[in-house]
């Protein structure tokens, strides 16, 4: 197979996922945002039911952006505060962790059995259609894992590619190739797909891995920033909170990358099941660190981004 043909075919499969995971999460947000806005309003008084919702959420439709995004949006119509928000947003951080251990169980072989009785329910009229459709996109999320997983075999014997991981082999420089592919894809979901499959496939260690997956966080920012840009200030604070408590993670835990690889990967037993272990350890610590320290976070922001009253739109 020549370079460009496994190129492509690499690009055509990892597509595919995005597009599995864009759809299973338009599906769900497009039949329970209402409702999701609704919990959103109620729990969020209470910073530990709005970290548990913000997990929990995430986990169900498989995008922290999705979930950030809505929060950050609410935030900027006046639904739910700035120090409400903030909980939701560090749960959508525990939530994300969902996928990798999806990929790290091999669960690609039930891909078509969902795909094939989603595809039969989405013909019925009714609740059964939208039950169909949305069964249909989740077995297409590990179809198409299972294609990428196959269209990645050839790279065992590429010297260019062995070249490539060699230049990511310190955990900043893992980090930043991380945080550059999923603010490409706009998807930490993909990025920490393809990593584990990596290193399924013999392909990348796993102190490389784990550098890329946290950088992966940082990166899923940039999606509810953007979204924050047209909105009122109170969204802007919002989204630049979530960046700082994803950054304040990753100075937190990168330089000790090396020394939780070893130790994950010798009381796990695979390598892909340690990345996905250190995955959870890193956004579970972080997030209940600044969980239990929200209400001086939320007066640093205070003083950095000072609030102004919320407008109502003309």
């Amino acid at each position: 197979m020549d370079a460009l043909t496994l190129t492509f075919g690499i690009l055509a499969a990892i597509i595919l996922f995005l597009f599995g995971l864009q759809g299973f999460a338009h599906e769900v947000q497009a039949h329970s945002q209402k409702t999701l806005q609704v919990w959103l309003g109620k729990v969020t008084r209470h910073r530990f039911l709005g970290f548990l919702l913000g997990a929990v959420s995430t986990a169900v439709v498989q995008s922290s952006s999705a979930v950030s995004s809505i929060t950050v949006a609410l935030v900027g119509s006046g639904v739910i505060s700035f120090r409400q928000s903030l909980a939701v947003l560090f749960g959508a951080n525990v939530g994300t962790t969902a996928t990798a251990w999806l990929v790290a169980f091999k669960l690609t072989d039930i891909g078509p059995f969902f795909l094939v009785i989603g595809g039969l329910l989405s013909i019925l009229p009714g609740r059964m259609k939208v039950i169909g459709k949305s069964l249909f996109y989740f077995g297409f999320i590990f179809f198409s894992l299972g294609l990428i997983s196959q269209s990645l075999e050839p790279l065992q014997d590429s010297p260019a590619f062995n070249a490539w991981l060699q230049l990511v082999e310190s955990p900043w420089a893992g980090v930043l190739v991380g945080m550059v592919i999923t603010l490409i894809l706009q998807s930490s979901s993909v990025t920490t797909g393809l990593i584990i499959l990596l290193v399924q496939q013999g392909l990348m260690t796993a102190d490389v891995a784990i550098a890329v997956v946290i950088g992966a966080n940082l990166g899923s920012t940039g999606t509810a920033l953007l979204a924050s840009l047209p909105l009122q200030h109170e969204a802007l604070r919002a989204a630049v909170a979530n960046v700082l408590f994803n950054l304040g993670g990753l100075l937190l835990w990168a330089p000790f990358i090396p020394e939780l690889s070893r130790v994950i990967t010798g009381a796990v037993e695979t390598p892909a099941m340690a990345v996905a272990m250190a995955h959870v350890l890193f956004n579970l610590s972080t997030a209940v660190l600044f969980l239990v320290f929200l209400k001086p976070f939320a007066s640093g922001m205070d003083r950095l981004l000072p609030p102004r009253p919320v407008t109502s739109p003309p």
